[in-house]
């Protein structure tokens, strides 16, 4: 009888360091500025719907793409926000989060071997779904302090596999935000060279400084090959529901719908009723105040960081704040993690978790989608280093 042993593939998964920095926080029981679990309030209107919708019995299997509600309000949100036109009844695959939106993708369009190009600093995420098919990634790094990239840089990595680029705008831990200029680059780059483009988009109501949300596939002749990923973890502060959804050219879109069957046959019914009623309740006002509160965590952490010696990179969207942590000891970025949260009891992510060479070592990411009380705590300990200095 053979030895039994894990997959090949297995051997490449590590477990997220985001996820492993979380499990540190709880021992010593500090503030989580790690994990993107956006603790700020669920709004009433999802809540009460999503209860509705368990007491009227919505508790079943739902269709393999979402319940018809979820897909047409997320249709008219395409319309009206995004300038896409997607058809909910063909084009439109509700998922397990945007993180199995871009699993059931990568399934249903990757090849074993297919070269995908990332921009680094990337999402673990991303990353290690494409090891997970089996398929290869290859880089594009961007430059701080903007983190803006050439088109050079794309075509040094481009090869025969190449088979799609990824682009999250805004970005996770970046907080960048692809200009129309730097989308219309990499559409040119993706028509040229006829590569897919897996947009994930899930921090799209979270931009700053009067900048607009722009959807990559509403350039021309984009739409065909651009699969757009969001979901309304983020937004609707529900990162448990795991509600996302993919929107595509029908053709990709029933290969996207079966994966996701076959993995997850559906996200939750009632939670999916919940979702389709936020965004038909919530109006302007609401994506405003989002718009609004974020920019003041925002400048608090970064003000605070930048008053206690660790240089922060003021995002333009999402909610995460790359800083400069070379002074603090250790000769990698999860000592200097660990370090921080054994004096402050503050935690944050590695850098080096963003990368695939040694350029995060001297960086952390921390995330501030939390509570005014519990972000205003965490910058009270993070303070702690500037006293220390001082001594």
């Amino acid at each position: 009888m053979g030895k039994l042993s894990l997959s090949q593939r297995s051997g490449q998964i590590a477990q997220s360091e985001i996820r492993v920095m979380s499990v540190e926080c709880e021992k010593v029981r500090g503030v989580n500025l790690a994990q993107g679990v956006c603790d700020t309030p669920v709004p009433i209107e999802v809540r009460q719907a999503a209860e509705r919708a368990i007491e009227a019995g919505h508790n079943s299997y739902t269709r393999l793409d979402g319940v018809h509600p979820l897909r047409h309000q997320i249709a008219g949100k395409l319309r009206e926000f995004n300038r896409l036109e997607h058809d909910p009844e063909r084009e439109i695959v509700v998922t397990a989060g945007a993180t199995g939106a871009f699993y059931c993708a990568a399934l249903a369009l990757l090849n074993p071997g297919d070269e995908v190009i990332l921009f680094e600093p990337y999402y673990g995420y991303h990353l290690h779904t494409i090891e997970a098919v089996d398929a290869v990634p290859t880089f594009v790094t961007l430059n701080a302090p903007d983190w803006n990239f050439s088109a050079d840089d794309l075509e040094r990595v481009v090869s025969h596999r190449t088979r799609a680029i990824v682009v999250n705008s805004p970005a996770n831990p970046s907080g960048k935000v692809f200009s129309r200029k730097e989308l219309g680059l990499i559409a040119d780059f993706a028509r040229r060279h006829g590569l897919f483009v897996l947009t994930d988009e899930i921090y799209e109501y979270f931009l700053y400084d009067g900048l607009d949300h722009i959807s990559i596939a509403t350039l021309p002749g984009m739409r065909e090959r651009t699969i757009t990923i969001s979901g309304y973890s983020k937004t609707f502060s529900i990162t448990g529901w795991r509600i996302g959804y993919t929107a595509s050219d029908a053709h990709w879109a029933n290969a996207i719908g079966y994966y996701s069957d076959l993995c997850y046959v559906c996200a939750p019914a009632p939670l999916q009723h919940g979702v389709a009623a936020g965004i038909a309740e919530l109006d302007a006002s609401f994506y405003d105040h989002l718009r609004h509160d974020y920019k003041q965590k925002r400048d608090l952490l970064c003000s605070t960081l930048n008053e206690v010696g660790l240089t922060s990179l003021p995002p333009k969207g999402a909610y995460y704040i790359m800083a400069d942590a070379s002074r603090l000891p250790g000769d990698t970025s999860k000592q200097k993690a660990m370090f921080l949260l054994e004096k402050t009891g503050v935690a944050t992510v590695p850098g080096d978790a963003f990368f695939h060479n040694t350029v995060g070592r001297n960086i952390l990411r921390f995330c501030y989608a939390k509570t005014d009380r519990d972000l205003e705590e965490a910058c009270t300990r993070l303070q702690k280093l500037r006293l220390a200095a001082a001594v």
